[in-house]
Parts: structure tokens; C-alpha cells; sequence
């Protein structure tokens, strides 16, 4: 089954999310079990791939043949469908993976039976499946199928709870944008094959010559991806998204935004590096800035406490769009700054995870104590929920990028690169932080900090054994960067920065 892993990873969710309503009716524990069960196989091929991807290089999987080629004919034109991991594909798995073994578990004590748990579980296994799709498919058309499953799912996971008053509404305000930017998706699609009859991401690459063909394909491709990234100024459904859907599942949605990103630096780096001009770049690190600002100053007026964790988010996609921007400018001349800012925007993707994730399970167990996220009603929580406030203050301070945390670990890089390319960047990046960390600074006194209040119920210990290990992954990527940036996110970057004659040989050979 190992030769198999990085179709199996794709396969198991998707095939054992169909199963899960089936068990459900046997019995509910049975249920909890497959659930538990599909999250620790694709944790486990997850691995397995990334190990691979790590030691060896680049995985070709070819569907419905042994070897890329046995699928290659003449020209090196490809006939079947492939996944292609290499080490870029390979990081965005494991940041999946990670975050689906925390957040299904915590899923399980937190959703209650009457209010649709069996769907939200169903419909968590269906974004994961697509999510993998995403990260390891080498075909375009089938990258759009991905994408349109995780907006089925996602949607679907944010508006299941109907007999609210505003997830329906957020549903709705999250399908007219994500079924735009599939539509743009799919036009670009269609304009490449229509010109190169192909569909392949490395062989259309190969065939791309900067025609007016390739450079609309391309604004459709910005256009889908950075809406579905949720950049601003069509970043306005992330937060309804965030805060309507169960808090607990929102940690998969902020994975499905981050795989979106993946996309972007997919069609850039692999399908396009060999005919992007900077102007691109300059156009990715304007929007990481529009972002941040946006975003940290929207976050300023909340007094929703899952909206506020929602635009923070959002602005933490500002942070990598500006790191691998600057990596896009310089793509050209490729200056050692340029891949520091890679990295940094690249490992932020996983910081960003971990801290944001850590955010939203916090917010859950506020919810699930109060019944309420609004700080005006809050206070006090602190002395009932001293482990959920420690929680939330060591999240806090990692999002606004605070030593020793792991948001520093990355934003330093992203400031070292950002710097050498302008000043102006860094400057914005860093004030931006320090906004951040004033706006979750009043969010901490506002839910944890006042008179003691009673707590009459307490969290479940799996949401509590969730969050450390969030918090143990803040704490020690912040503590030792060093290893996890040289292991995986230096790979990664070069996977992209300069890995795209090694990604288009493993597929075309030569």
C-alpha cells in the first residue's frame, strides 16, 4: 500500500466520508471510530509521502500505469492523469494532515448529536479529501475538480446550521464568491487547453510562450485563487465563513484557504516561471499589504471574539503573500534575500496553522462554556478557564509575531527579505504586528481578564488535549526553527524558487 500512498490519501477521506452517514445509522460510536480511523490513515500516508518527497525528490504517481513513462509518448505529451508531489506538495500535505489530526478529534466532543454532527463530520472528510487533491495533483482540470469539491464542502460545513440566523447568510455570501472564482478557474482551463490541447501542468508549462491567450489565462488564474486565498479586496466572506462554521471546523477552512494559496504559487512558480516578468510579483506583494492593513484594522472593530480571530487570519495571508511576492520580484536575478522571503512566507503557511487553529479551538471552548462569543458579554473566564486563557495569550502573541513564539520564527524571515527589497515593506509588516497585538491584547482582557465569574461547565478533555498540541507545536517551532526550516521549508521554497526543471523532468523526463 506505500507505493500507493499519495492516491490513497486523496481516496480514503473522500470514499470514507460517503461511509460515514452509513455507519452513523449502525451506531454512533462506530461512527467516531471510521472518522478517527480515515484522519490517522492519511496522517500516516501524509507522512509517508513527505518522507519520500524529503530524502528522494520529487513522487510521480501515475493512474492506471507503474512508471510516468509508460504514459509519455512521443513529443512528451502525457496520457494519463498523474499526481506530482514534490517537496512544496509534500509540506502543504503535512500541514493538512497536522491539522486535521487535531481538529476531527476535538470535532467529536464538541458537536452535539441534534445539531448535525454526522454531516459536519461527513462534510469534514470531504474538504480534507479535496484539500489533499489540491496539494498533489499534476493536472489542471482535475486541480479545478478539487477546488469545486472543497467549495461544495466548505460551504456546505458553514451553513448546515440553519436554524441560525447568520450561517445560511454566510453560506450563501461564501458560494457566490467561491463559484466565481471557480468559474474563473475553469475559463483559464479552458483558454490553455483550447491552445496546447493539454492539460498537464508540466507540459502545458513547456508549451507556454506569453501569447495575449497566456496572459488572460494567467489574470483568471490570479483573479480564482486570490479570491479563494480570500485576499483583500475579496477577502469580505472569510470572516462571515470563519465565524459561522462550527469553531472547531474552522480549522480546516483555514487550510482550505491556505491550499488555495498553494495553487497560486503553483500556477506562478511551475506553470508560468518560465515567462513571468516582475510586474506579477509587485502584484502579489501589493495585495499581501492590502491584506494585512485591511484585515488588522477591520479586526479593531469586532466585538465578535470569532470574527476578531477571523480577520487575524485573514491578515496572516497578507504576511505570506508579501514573503513569497518579494521571492517573484527577484525571481529573476534570484538574490539570497529573495529565497529568505520565501521561506519565511512559506513557513508561515504551517506557523499560521498551528497559531490560528489554536485561536479558533479557544473561541470554541468559549462558546461552548458561555453559550456566546461577544466580549461584551464576556469577562472573567480567566479564573474559571486559566488553561483556555493561557492558551489564548501564547496564540496571541505568536500571531502578533512575539519571541520566542513560532510567529516570529517566520515573520523575522519575512521582514529580513521584505527589507532588502524595500524598506517601505517591512515597515508595514511590522506595524501591521504591532496593531495585531493590540487588537488581541483587548481581546484577552475582554474574555479572560475582570471578575471572577462561575464556569458551570467545563471543556472536554479532547478539545483541551487539541490545543496543547497546538501549543507545544507554537512553542517549539519557535524555540527551534532551525531544524523544521532546513528539513522542510528550505525544500519547499527551492521546490518552487528552483525546482521547476527538476518538477517538469520528473513528469516529461529528459
Amino acid at each position: 500500500m506505500s507505493a500507493h500512498a499519495p492516491i490513497l490519501a486523496i481516496a480514503v477521506p473522500l470514499l470514507g466520508g460517503f461511509a460515514t452517514p452509513l455507519l452513523a445509522k449502525l451506531h454512533k460510536r462506530i461512527r467516531d471510530l471510521w472518522v478517527l480511523l480515515i484522519v490517522l490513515f492519511v496522517g500516516v500516508a501524509v507522512g509517508y509521502v513527505a518522507v519520500h518527497v524529503f530524502t528522494q525528490g520529487i513522487w510521480v504517481y501515475v493512474l492506471g500505469a507503474r512508471h510516468p513513462q509508460e504514459t509519455v509518448v512521443s513529443g512528451g505529451f502525457p496520457i494519463r492523469i498523474m499526481l506530482v508531489v514534490d517537496a512544496m506538495g509534500a509540506f502543504m500535505g503535512v500541514i493538512t494532515a497536522l491539522m486535521a489530526l487535531v481538529a476531527f478529534p476535538a470535532a467529536l466532543k464538541y458537536l452535539p448529536e441534534e445539531e448535525g454532527k454526522t454531516l459536519a463530520l461527513t462534510l469534514g472528510s470531504l474538504l480534507l479529501a479535496g484539500i489533499m487533491g489540491m496539494a498533489y495533483t499534476g493536472d489542471l482540470f482535475n486541480f479545478f475538480v478539487f477546488l469545486e469539491v472543497t467549495s461544495i464542502a466548505a460551504c456546505a460545513l458553514i451553513g448546515f446550521r440553519t436554524w441560525t440566523s447568520r450561517a445560511p447568510e454566510a453560506a450563501f455570501k461564501t458560494m457566490l464568491l467561491f463559484s466565481v472564482s471557480g468559474l474563473l478557474f475553469l475559463l483559464a482551463v479552458a483558454f490553455l487547453y483550447g491552445e496546447y490541447g493539454a492539460l498537464n501542468l508540466a507540459y502545458v508549462s513547456v508549451l507556454l510562450r506569453g501569447s495575449a491567450v497566456d496572459r488572460l489565462a494567467l489574470a483568471l488564474f490570479l483573479g480564482a485563487l486570490l479570491m479563494k486565498a480570500a485576499a483583500a479586496p475579496v477577502h469580505f466572506w472569510a470572516p462571515d465563513a470563519y465565524g459561522e462554521a462550527p469553531a472547531v471546523k474552522a480549522l480546516l477552512l483555514v487550510v482550505n484557504t491556505q491550499v488555495s494559496l498553494y495553487g497560486l504559487w503553483r500556477v506562478l512558480f511551475t506553470l508560468y516561471g518560465g515567462i513571468l516578468d516582475t510586474t506579477v510579483g509587485w502584484l502579489v506583494v501589493a495585495m499581501g499589504l492590502l491584506t494585512m492593513v485591511v484585515a488588522a484594522f477591520m479586526a479593531l472593530a469586532q466585538t465578535d471574539l470569532g470574527r476578531l480571530v477571523a480577520y487575524g487570519a485573514v491578515s496572516q495571508i497578507g504576511y505570506m503573500l508579501l514573503g513569497v511576492g518579494v521571492g517573484l520580484v527577484t525571481m529573476s536575478g534570484r538574490p539570497d534575500y529573495g529565497l529568505v522571503a520565501m521561506k519565511g512566507g512559506i513557513f508561515h503557511m504551517l506557523n499560521d496553522a498551528l497559531t490560528v487553529g489554536l485561536l479558533f479551538l479557544c473561541v470554541a471552548a468559549v462558546e461552548l462554556v458561555k453559550g456566546t462569543r461577544d466580549l461584551r458579554e464576556l469577562g472573567g473566564l480567566g479564573h474559571g478557564l486559566p488553561e483556555v486563557a493561557l492558551f489564548f495569550l501564547v496564540a496571541s502573541l505568536a500571531l502578533a509575531g512575539i519571541p520566542p513564539l513560532n510567529g516570529f520564527a517566520s515573520k523575522i524571515l519575512i521582514y529580513e527579505g521584505s527589507f532588502r527589497a524595500s524598506p517601505i515593506l517591512a515597515a508595514v509588516a511590522v506595524l501591521t504586528s504591532i496593531l495585531l497585538l493590540a487588537v488581541f491584547a483587548r481581546a484577552f482582557q475582554g474574555a479572560f481578564l475582570g471578575p471572577r465569574v462561575n464556569v458551570e461547565v467545563r471543556v472536554p478533555w479532547p478539545i483541551l488535549v487539541s490545543m496543547g498540541v497546538l501549543a507545544v507545536g507554537i512553542l517549539i517551532l519557535g524555540l527551534v526553527p532551525g531544524f523544521f526550516v532546513e528539513a522542510m521549508v528550505t525544500p519547499a521554497a527551492k521546490a518552487l524558487w528552483l525546482g521547476r526543471s527538476l518538477y517538469l523532468s520528473a513528469v516529461l523526463g529528459g
